[in-house]
């Protein structure tokens, strides 16, 4: 079960260091995303900065404990990564189910809207993070060399999991 720990951290790690970069890269960036808060309408637009700020110091904190290779961080990491998501899981399910064509700003600009696929793309997530979460619990062996290779494995596809808008618009039949 390392392994599952090992590439589960790594995805996570990678698609909220990807999603947290995007928003604070520059000012703009980060305007950008405030405002977007603001358009999906499921809290008072006066605490969208708040909310902003939340977001981004969960998705922070989810990087620094997943980085850190103590079995009670990679716990940490999972159930903190499982709440944010669930949260912005339900964002998202309100804004789809008002029928309101708001961009999706979670890994910088974009003007996909929101969607069940947006819904789709964080349930898998979810499952990641508890997944993850079971076997961080776990005892077992560990081959440092198997580790770095799930690892890798486990970036990679939170590199995929960062571009979802693309991966979804190459299914779609038009």
């Amino acid at each position: 079960m390392q392994y599952v720990d090992v590439a589960s951290r790594l995805l996570l790690l990678t698609v909220f260091v990807l999603a947290l970069a995007s928003k604070v890269s520059s000012r703009r960036a980060w305007s950008e995303f405030v405002q977007s808060i603001k358009a999906m309408a499921v809290i008072d637009k006066a605490r969208a900065p708040a909310a902003a700020t939340a977001t981004a110091v969960a998705e922070a904190g989810v990087i620094v404990l997943a980085a850190v290779p103590l079995r009670w961080a990679g716990s940490a990491s999972f159930a903190l990564a499982a709440g944010l998501l669930g949260c912005l899981t339900v964002a998202v399910v309100m804004v789809v189910r008002r029928g309101a064509a708001v961009p999706c700003r979670c890994f910088g600009a974009s003007r996909t809207p929101l969607s069940m696929a947006h819904v789709a793309r964080n349930g898998i997530l979810i499952a990641v993070a508890l997944i993850g979460l079971a076997a961080s619990l776990v005892n077992g062996t560990f081959d440092p060399a198997i580790g770095a290779i799930v690892g890798v494995f486990g970036a990679v596809l939170g590199l995929l999991m960062a571009r979802w808008d693309d991966l979804v618009s190459l299914l779609r039949t038009t």
